[in-house]
């Protein structure tokens, strides 16, 4: 596979031609920067691992924004562990079985290091400017002197830890290396285990933990081995103390809350040589642990597993090529870094499942839908469709076994859900691309309808809630009574639009599998959303300030009367409300009725018509944004960016867009407005910069001018080269609104596509200009809608209907702000 996608790189070089693209001279991944997000609570992974890799070796800090483990906001290193996720908010997730390394311990006294985490924090201060990120790479420096580098392959990380010649205190190099039975979170329960071989000082152990935004718990195995000196002695450590003459223990978690620290350590004649350790964990056995240790990496070559990483990453960012002609470095960079976190999460644990037998891959770390579902998983569908298709395989089949399509996931147990049963968009968007794969279509259709029609117990971690009042009232009530299943009874605004949408995507594969009547029925309840639409509730800010604006969605009781929501509260200026999960959590999930009042994906014609024609929808999106209601750190203001589309104005989607980028999203370490979450900020910077931008769930990417003035996509299953150039392309970024457009050679006035752009490797050539034009404005260049557009002046025809161009032509700043709900939020494990 890696020959077929260099060959297939290679051509696409031939077919570039001349122009100034960023492979044709330099490499593609100098523009990845890992850093990008370490700091400012954008809570990335940034260090060394494959695509989807389960392996993840980094510095863990004891920052209280660790949730990837690293971070630049001056927390020391407290060990160096290689299980993580990328961006989540909540708790911090894995970090299990830390290594820490001291050149020596004074007087050669084994007590006299520090074990516990919370002691050797003190060791472990670095300058930022020793730390070291490229993908598939890792390294730091400690203010010890002591520089630890690391990288992996799937399972497997190795750490190679580089000792100065004598300690702080100028005794000679007898370096000890610990590994703990820890995780970031301090979650572990009772009975850890760990062992010491007296004679090759392999550590193998296992701890059961917590996940960090779900129910259940996890047991973790591991199995780590050394080389590079010969060894002086090994032992075991429990709190704060330690013996040669131990060599296995079982420790608890003892009853003050916190696990009690415990774990092995090996120490060695001398450090004038690097020590490798070689470190690979399992979720089935300690011999499975150690047998991805000596199948992956057989012989300790820190060198060739590090350039065998960043081959793969190469092989992997290669498919996307933009000319960088005239434009500055910077952005460039901020375009590669985001595709480059895309690929981090979700994980691959295909044959790391202990919970079920199948002969299906296996993800981890769908954590969680609510944030992927919106351009993550989108955009890996047109990079990636391989990894995704076996994504949705690893969905369905954990409906097989679990009973309901996850909306999230980590850690082999069920994650919180957030919202609507948001899985049903995902396979709703890969079955209307084209997805297969060895994709059973029958099982995954089935688990959608399901996830509509049967309640679960559970409807916290899985399914839907309050199906007996969506069924009969049409509406999710406030304060529901709901006796068939339990969750955090608040959100019904938010449930209510989003189960709305998920039926839509439902009605969507219906269509497509000529169902016709689930087709109906599904089409007729994705209208549920009119049924919290109050047309003369009014907006004002806390103030008494009127926001000019009447008709937001309210909550409704079971009886049919209102209830009342500020639309103001969660917005971006809300510092008082509780948004998230909480019991006393309110009726939208992190966000406003202002901003989910744009939520009706599927049906933007009559959301218009109901705001008072394309106009007042165009005000009232502009108010959103001006006045920053949204947050464009947070997942629902994805879409609202480009919403202008649906309204005939494309040309202000494209303003928007370059309002966003870069002033919220910038190369540096506190460059993210929020959690990147699993990489959903990554691609939506990616899909914003490349031009095109999906609204998922329907087979529809909304056009703007790309912020260079050529992309090419490969699509890696054909070869084909999909195209979108920029005529009068400035890289001062005046001329930001297309004039005219022709999709191979013939003119195009839709302003959308679908997929078949990428499957068919099709040219668009966008001429841009300085000023707003006609083009895509008129009601028949209109993306999809269910309801039919009214108030246009320039057309009275229709673009209601799901169709496709199907390759034909077309007819005819604000200050950046965390709110401090959001902080709450993701202290007390909210995504």
């Amino acid at each position: 596979m890696l020959l077929t996608m260099i060959s297939l790189s290679a051509l696409s070089l031939l077919l570039l031609g001349g122009r100034a693209f960023a492979q044709d001279t330099d490499d593609i991944l100098q523009y990845v920067d890992p850093l990008i997000g370490a700091s400012n609570g954008g809570n990335v992974f940034p260090g060394a691992s494959l695509p989807y890799g389960m392996a993840k070796a980094v510095a863990d800090t004891n920052s209280t924004s660790n949730q990837g483990g690293f971070t630049l906001d001056g927390a020391p290193v407290t060990g160096f562990s290689m299980m993580h996720d990328s961006g989540t908010g909540g708790s911090p997730s894995l970090g299990n079985f830390a290594l820490f390394p001291y050149t020596s311990c004074p007087g050669g006294d084994i007590n006299r290091c520090a074990f516990p985490k919370k002691t050797r924090a003190s060791f472990g201060g670095f300058d930022n400017s020793s730390v070291s990120a490229r993908p598939g790479t890792f390294g730091i420096t400690l203010n010890t002197g002591i520089r630890a580098d690391m990288t992996a392959t799937q399972h497997t990380a190795l750490f190679k830890f580089t000792f100065p010649e004598n300690s702080t205190i100028g005794e000679a190099a007898q370096p000890l290396i610990l590994q703990d039975l820890t995780d970031l979170s301090n979650s572990r329960q009772d009975n850890g285990t760990v062992s010491v071989n007296e004679k090759t000082g392999r550590i193998t152990g296992s701890a059961r933990f917590l996940p960090s935004f779900g129910q259940g718990n996890y047991v973790l195995y591991f199995c780590t081995d050394f080389s590079g000196a010969e060894m002086l002695d090994n032992g075991i450590f429990a709190d704060s103390r330690a013996s040669t003459s131990v060599k296995n223990m079982t420790i608890s978690r003892s009853i003050n809350g916190y696990p009690l620290p415990g774990g092995a350590f090996v120490r060695f004649k001398s450090g004038a040589k690097p020590i490798i350790a070689r470190t690979a964990t399992s979720f089935i056995s300690v011999e499975q642990a150690c047998r991805h240790a000596e199948s992956e990496i057989p012989d300790f070559d820190f060198e060739r597993i590090s350039q065998a990483a960043t081959e793969k990453w190469r092989a992997k960012m290669g498919g996307i090529r933009v000319s960088t002609k005239g434009v500055d470095k910077s952005l460039v960079t901020n375009f590669y870094s985001g595709i480059y976190r895309t690929y981090i999460n979700p994980q691959n644990y295909t044959g790391e499942n202990p919970l079920w037998s199948s002969g299906e891959p296996y993800f981890d770390s769908f954590y969680c839908i609510w944030d992927l579902f919106r351009s993550q998983l989108p955009f890996l569908t047109i990079t990636d469709p391989t990894t995704v298709t076996q994504m949705i395989r690893s969905l369905i089949d954990t409906y097989r076994h679990v009973g309901w399509l996850p909306d999230c996931r980590m850690s082999l147990n069920k994650g919180y859900t957030q919202g609507g049963s948001n899985a049903d968009v995902v396979l709703a968007d890969a079955y209307i691309k084209g997805l297969k794969g060895g994709i059973n279509w029958e099982d995954g259709y089935a688990a959608v309808v399901k996830d509509a029609e049967v309640e679960p117990f559970d409807w916290c971690c899985q399914g839907r809630g309050g199906l007996d009042s969506w069924h009969t009232l049409g509406y999710i009530p406030v304060q529901d009574f709901d006796w068939k299943g339990f969750g955090t009874l608040t959100r019904s605004i938010s449930r209510t639009l989003e189960y709305a949408y998920n039926d839509f995507c439902i009605a969507e594969m219906a269509k497509a599998s000529g169902r016709t009547t689930d087709q109906e029925k599904y089409t007729l309840s994705s209208g549920n959303w009119r049924n919290l639409y109050k047309e003369n509730q009014t907006s004002f800010w806390w103030n008494g300030t009127d926001t000019g604006f009447t008709g937001f969605f309210e909550p409704r009781h079971l009886n049919g009367t209102w209830g009342y929501q500020n639309p103001l509260n969660c917005s971006n200026h809300d510092n008082f409300s509780v948004c998230s999960l909480q019991n006393n959590g309110p009726e939208t999930f992190e966000s406003s009725i202002w901003e989910y009042g744009f939520y009706v994906p599927h049906d933007q014609a009559t959301l218009i018509s109901l705001y008072g024609g394309p106009d007042r929808f165009v005000d009232r999106l502009n108010y959103l944004h001006d006045q920053n209601i949204t947050y464009i750190g947070n997942e629902p203001s994805f879409l609202t960016v480009f919403q202008y589309h649906y309204a005939g104005r494309p040309a202000l989607s494209a303003k928007r867009a370059h309002y966003y980028i870069p002033e919220f999203f910038r190369t540096t370490p506190d460059g993210l407005p929020g959690n990147d979450d699993s990489g959903a900020m990554g691609s939506f910077v990616a899909f914003a910069m490349m031009g095109l931008f999906p609204n998922p769930g329907q087979n529809v990417y909304l056009i703007t001018p790309p912020f260079f003035e050529e992309v090419n996509i490969t699509n890696p299953l054909n070869g084909k080269i999909a195209r979108i150039r920029n005529v009068n392309f400035d890289p001062g970024y005046e001329n930001v609104y297309i004039q005219n457009a022709t999709l191979d050679g013939v003119r195009y006035t839709k302003n959308w596509i679908d997929h078949s752009f990428f499957t068919e490797g099709s040219e668009l050539v966008l001429t841009l200009g300085g000023k707003e034009s006609d083009w895509g404005t008129k009601v028949e260049d209109l993306p999809p809608s269910l309801g039919e557009y009214e108030g246009f002046g320039n057309s009275s025809s229709s673009s209601s209907g799901y169709g496709s161009w199907n390759g034909t032509a077309g007819s005819g700043g604000g200050a950046k702000r965390i709110p401090g709900w959001l902080r709450e939020a993701e202290g007390v494990g909210i995504m």
